[in-house]
């Protein structure tokens, strides 16, 4: 059988950027609710290592254009059982 190929986020959000723009397209935009859930591994891993939400929303302010705070990500967090639904 065929080795599944993996692409990293950083490629695949470069492809849909240049797809975007070739195809006329603004670039894609979420509200913080979705992008709190989308990053929801993430802030799980780095609370398992100690940090707080506060430290969260900072690293997320200091790497980025997203000014989100450590009250939306409280309120915004995708437990587990939220975010392996449908197998994923």
């Amino acid at each position: 059988m065929a080795e599944s190929k993996t692409y990293s986020i950083q490629d695949a959000l470069q492809a849909q950027s240049a797809l975007r723009a070739a195809a006329g397209l603004e670039p894609e935009r979420f509200p913080v609710e979705a992008f709190v859930g989308m990053i929801s591994d993430e802030i799980e891993a780095l609370r398992t290592q100690g940090q707080s939400n506060e430290q969260i929303a900072s690293l997320i302010r200091q790497s980025s254009a997203i000014d989100v705070t450590s009250g939306e990500i409280e309120a915004n967090y995708a437990p587990p059982e939220q975010r392996h639904q449908n197998g994923h």
